[in-house]
């Protein structure tokens, strides 16, 4: 099969990496976004993110004529639907914009068309999609090709992951399974793993839970060393000399639109059942509470030993190190925290990899960590790993820059 046109609804982190990969096979690709300016940028060879290696794929795509960016869908053999799936209300996943992205294409479905979600959804998803496709397009019922297929890509590493990580696809019957398989066999370099829709949906959602749960552990012995005083970088490091022991490192919570999102797919629908799941979570969000809190204790106690307020520098707002992603970051929770509980105090906030952010004005690290009385490492970003800093300067390392050197 040679797939001749594909349209990919969603132009963002996982949607644009795709489509470019795809056009650079030779495939036609209509990528859809609801945002103009998203759409313009890309239709001049140009990228709305940072990711390695993306700029150059989507301006030789653009360039070649195989990729084109539009808000409006087009006819085409493959649709994969790559939209965000976030939550609602009490932690409940919000399919919405899966939804709309279906809608959106009903009217254009043909005969043996290929349909593919690739967006992290609820168990039970795709089928609803189908369900929905064949209640306005009943003359199509059983002719098309139905599919689940998540991404399971590192921010950072995009590109390259794209093509050599290993895939999961389901289909609703075995016939969309082998027309998915065939799509994915034109640029996917991994191996490609047959299942069913269910079992996809699942599959993606374990793999981020597991992870979720594994730094829970890492965050929870932070907590607990702090407390024995014990410095938890030393242990786990001497815990892992241990030939089956692989315990990951603490942070300041866990963020990003995936690891911290994802359980909640799976406790909203499983409550019972998922007791170790919605702990992890649980544990993973105090830990930035907590941080908060040590800023705030480290502050007072400046105060009372200086009589005046200290300047602060918040090292990094992105959701892990080296990347310009902020969605649902625990260091952006934490500097929006400590400025709630301090409206007067002279704070320099950093983050390397945007130039500006629409609440809060950016310094440069060096300037920060020059001015301020305490530093608080929040993301270990490769620049701050190089900074010296001099002077009696009260040092907060939330995510191992010094490997705990200076934790408080």
């Amino acid at each position: 099969m040679n797939t001749r046109k594909v349209v990919t609804i969603g132009l963002g982190y996982i949607g644009l990496p795709t489509s470019a990969l795809i056009a650079q096979n030779g495939i036609q690709v209509h990528g859809v976004d609801v945002n103009q300016n998203v759409v313009d940028t890309i239709n001049r060879g140009k990228i709305h993110i940072v990711e390695p290696s993306l700029d150059i794929a989507v301006e030789e795509s653009v360039k070649k004529g195989f990729l084109k960016a539009d808000i409006k869908p087009v006819k085409a053999e493959t649709y994969l639907i790559v939209v965000p799936t976030p939550f609602k209300g009490n932690h409940e996943p919000d399919i919405s914009y899966v939804e709309a992205a279906t809608k959106n294409i009903i009217p254009l479905l043909k005969e043996d068309d290929l349909y593919i979600i690739e967006s992290t959804s609820p168990i039970g998803t795709t089928e609803k999609m189908m369900h929905l496709i064949y209640s306005e397009r009943p003359e199509l019922e059983d002719k098309l090709n139905i599919a689940y297929c998540p991404e399971r890509v590192l921010p950072g590493n995009v590109m390259h992951e794209l093509v050599y990580n290993d895939r999961v696809i389901g289909g609703v019957d075995k016939k969309s399974t082998e027309k998915a398989l065939n799509f994915y066999k034109q640029f996917v370099k991994g191996a490609l793993h047959a299942t069913n829709a269910r079992t996809a949906e699942m599959c993606k959602l374990t793999e981020n839970s597991s992870r979720d749960v594994q730094i829970a552990f890492a965050n929870e012995l932070s907590l607990i060393c702090d407390k024995a005083d014990i410095n938890v970088w030393e242990l786990i490091n001497l815990a892992n000399k241990h030939p089956r022991v692989n315990i990951l490192q603490p942070g300041c919570g866990v963020g990003g639109h995936c690891i911290a999102v994802d359980p909640y797919f799976i406790v909203s629908e499983y409550p019972m059942e998922s007791k170790i799941i919605g702990t992890a979570r649980e544990v993973n969000n105090y830990k930035s509470f907590w941080c908060a809190e040590k800023i705030q204790t480290e502050k007072l106690k400046f105060e009372l030993n200086h009589g005046r307020k200290p300047k602060i520098a918040l090292m990094g707002l992105a959701f892990k190190p080296n990347i310009d992603d902020l969605r649902e970051s625990p260091a952006k929770y934490i500097v929006n925290k400590v400025l709630q509980n301090d409206n007067n105090g002279e704070y320099f906030i950093v983050e390397p990899n945007i130039e500006e952010h629409n609440v809060f004005k950016i310094t440069d690290y060096k300037e920060a960590c020059s001015k301020a009385d305490i530093i608080v490492f929040l993301v270990a970003h490769n620049e701050f790993k190089e900074v010296s800093i001099g002077g009696n300067k009260v040092i907060l390392d939330f995510c191992g820059i010094n490997r705990g050197e200076f934790l408080i």
